[in-house]
C-alpha cells in the first residue's frame, strides 16, 4: 500500500467522482463566513490562485460570482475536467502546488482543504511558493490542523492523510516570507471545525 501522505493526489484522482459529487450534494457550505471575508479583504475585481482548487464548486464558483479572476491549480485530470465544464471563464492548470512556478503574481492565494495534505516539510516548503505568487497587499488564506502532528481520516475507505505544523512554526514562516497575520482562528465553528490562517503579504516586502 502507498504511504498516504504520497497517494493524496491518486486518491482524489481514483474518487473524483464521489468528490464532485459529495461537494454539490453538502447540505451548507459551513466555511461560507471565512470566504465572504476572504472575498471582503482581496482588491475588487482582483486575481486569485486557488491552490488545490478540485471541481471549482463552491470556492471558485463564489469568487467567480463576486467578480474576481480565478486561476485554479490541481493534480487530479477528472476535478479539473469538471472545473472547466462548470466554470469556462476561470483558467484551469494541471500541477502540483508543491513545484508551481506560474511566472506571475496574484491578489489573493487560497489553499483550502488542500494544504493540510502536505506532510510536514513539503509544507515549510510552499511559503516562499505562496510568497513568491502575491503581490503586495495579497491575503492569503489556508486551513490546517490544530498543532504538530498526523492526522489520519478515510475517504471512500481509502485512508486520508493530513498533517500540521505548530502554531509557533506557521507564525515563523509567514513572518519570514513577508505576511502579517490577520486572524487565526484554532477549530473554528465558522469553518466546520477548522483551523484557519489569514494573512496579508506586506505591500513594501518582495517576493521571495
Amino acid at each position: 500500500m502507498p504511504n498516504p501522505a504520497d497517494d493524496i493526489r491518486a486518491l482524489y484522482q481514483r474518487h473524483a467522482a464521489a468528490f464532485i459529487r459529495d461537494r454539490a450534494q453538502s447540505p451548507q457550505w459551513f466555511e461560507r463566513s471565512w470566504f465572504e471575508r476572504f472575498a471582503g479583504l482581496v482588491a475588487p475585481g482582483g486575481h486569485i490562485l486557488d491552490l488545490g482548487c478540485g471541481p471549482g464548486v463552491p470556492v471558485a464558483e463564489f469568487l467567480i460570482g463576486r467578480g474576481f479572476s480565478v486561476t485554479g491549480v490541481d493534480s487530479s485530470p477528472s476535478l479539473l475536467a469538471h472545473a472547466r465544464a462548470t466554470l469556462p471563464s476561470a483558467q484551469w492548470i494541471m500541477a502540483d502546488m508543491r513545484t508551481l512556478d506560474h511566472g506571475r503574481t496574484f491578489d489573493g492565494i487560497l489553499a483550502w482543504d488542500s494544504f493540510f495534505h502536505l506532510a510536514h516539510d513539503p509544507q515549510r516548503a510552499m511559503f516562499p511558493i505562496f510568497a513568491a505568487h502575491a503581490t503586495p497587499g495579497a491575503i492569503l488564506m489556508f486551513n490546517t490542523g490544530p498543532d504538530h502532528g498526523i492526522a489520519m481520516g478515510d475517504y471512500e475507505g481509502d485512508p486520508l492523510y493530513h498533517a500540521s505544523l505548530s502554531t509557533a512554526e506557521y507564525q515563523t514562516l509567514l513572518t519570514a516570507h513577508g505576511f502579517e497575520i490577520l486572524d487565526h482562528a484554532v477549530k473554528s465553528a465558522a469553518a466546520g471545525d477548522r483551523t484557519v490562517w489569514l494573512a496579508q503579504k506586506a505591500k513594501d516586502h518582495d517576493a521571495e
